[in-house]
């Protein structure tokens, strides 16, 4: 299995630096570089091409805010885990709707952000229930029925996004279909690669917008 390529962005070099050393004790993950402000980041994840950016929202000469939002713009298939110090819910909805997979806070463990990084590359979101069906209902008020089913994705496939848009873990969508997690983790794959974006979170929005899905067909418990 090839490494797991991954750029941190935090203008604190011990923050950097911290995390760096818990993400090497991964054997498969590999820090290709450390940004020091939003710009640098940019231009890094542009040239290195990472599987994965760990961003601060707090930086110098731009923002995470608009730093994710250029890195998804330019490199669409990376995904942006969000580690800060902040959880107002302006940053949470911007960095949600600017391409950010997931979202945590600088309190957590070490083994919380490996866990993350693995979470999100393999499809699977990073924010609690509670926490992205409040982004949900933020974003995408109740609405009277769903639109024509996407010709761009599989009737399957539109079936395994709605069961991740109720937060379940790959596993739990395979249970609930019948289904290995091998195939299961292949469908999200092949939703990823269709809808351009590069986590479930952005699926799922993406589908939401298109009103394709309607997550308050079944509560999040």
């Amino acid at each position: 299995m090839s490494d797991i390529k991954i750029v941190i962005a935090d203008d604190h070099t011990v923050v950097r630096k911290g995390t760096r050393q818990i993400l090497e004790q991964e054997a498969d993950f590999k820090v290709v570089g450390e940004a020091a402000d939003g710009e640098e980041a940019v231009q890094m994840v542009s040239s290195l091409n990472p599987d994965i950016a760990i961003v601060d929202i707090s930086m110098p000469i731009m923002d995470g805010i608009e730093a994710t939002k250029r890195i998804k713009a330019s490199s669409p298939a990376v995904a942006v885990l969000i580690l800060s110090a902040y959880d107002n819910d302006e940053f949470v909805f911007a960095l949600l709707e600017a391409g950010a997979a997931g979202y945590l806070l600088k309190d957590v463990s070490g083994q919380d952000i490996v866990n993350a990084v693995r979470a999100v590359l393999r499809g699977e979101s990073v924010l609690h229930p509670v926490i992205a069906r409040k982004v949900m209902d933020r974003f995408f008020p109740l609405t009277n029925g769903k639109k024509e089913t996407p010709k761009v994705l599989g009737d399957r496939e539109l079936e395994v996004l709605r069961l991740a848009s109720e937060a379940l873990s790959n596993q739990a969508i395979a249970d609930n279909l019948g289904l290995s997690l091998h195939t299961v983790e292949a469908h999200m794959r092949h939703i990823f690669g269709k809808l351009q974006v590069g986590s479930r979170t952005e699926a799922v929005l993406y589908a939401l917008k298109q009103g394709w899905i309607n997550i308050h067909d079944t509560p999040v418990s």
